[in-house]
């Protein structure tokens, strides 16, 4: 499974690099607006961190503005994903995008029907919002589950993408779940990092191998 970065940071973004865990980034307009700036110098500077996907996100509520904003960004970089909302309108988008050549991710998909649709319009990634179903006491992974079962089994040209992930075991799930991709922000990624039994561990050997040194 793909980890991707579900964030507009450039550290937060670097350090993933650093890691060796970074397969492609994630941004929406509410993360661009903790980091202000310029957008698409933001989007620049995260393309040239990673080779892999970065979704760029429309604001625009119909389709020619959708267009608009989606062909300007896929002209920032060779591998904008532009990122689109389910809606009637982000149906028509993301099909009239796919045939221009400009990839797609479809947005804040709450459905196995709904990522059914943005598949065959020819979105490119399906972001089912796990963290979000859980809240309102629906199973989150469920939909990745029957996303999963339903682009595998008819071959369709799409990978899920796990979004809204709240926490590692979010990931754990998803993996198992065959989402070819989950988007995490940094606090989760350092989560999966860190047990306690291995942070021990680590303080015990440290301490061992110091009083082996000292003098006798």
């Amino acid at each position: 499974m793909k980890l991707f970065m579900d964030t507009a940071a450039i550290e937060d973004i670097r350090t993933a690099a650093r890691w060796g865990v970074l397969d492609g980034v994630t941004t929406n307009p509410t993360l661009f607006a903790k980091v202000g700036g310029s957008y698409d110098d933001v989007l620049r500077e995260i393309c040239g961190l990673t080779p892999g996907p970065v979704s760029a996100e429309v604001v625009a509520a119909d389709v020619e503005g959708m267009l608009d904003e989606g062909r300007h960004f896929a002209a920032l970089a060779p591998n904008i994903v532009v990122k689109v909302p389910m809606s009637e309108e982000g149906l028509e988008a993301i099909a009239r995008l796919r045939a221009e050549g400009i990839r797609t991710n479809c947005t804040l998909v709450f459905s196995a029907n709904q990522g059914l649709l943005a598949a065959k319009a020819g979105a490119s990634l399906l972001s089912p919002f796990v963290g979000r179903l859980d809240d309102i006491n629906e199973d989150g992974m469920a939909v990745v589950r029957e996303l999963v079962a339903i682009v595998d089994g008819y071959g369709l040209d799409a990978e899920v993408l796990a979004a809204s992930i709240r926490s590692p075991r979010h990931v754990t799930q998803a993996a198992l779940a065959g989402a070819h991709i989950a988007t995490v922000p940094l606090a989760v990624l350092r989560q999966m990092v860190h047990h306690p039994l291995t942070d021990s561990g680590i303080a015990a050997f440290r301490r061992d191998w110091e009083a082996a040194q000292a003098p006798r």
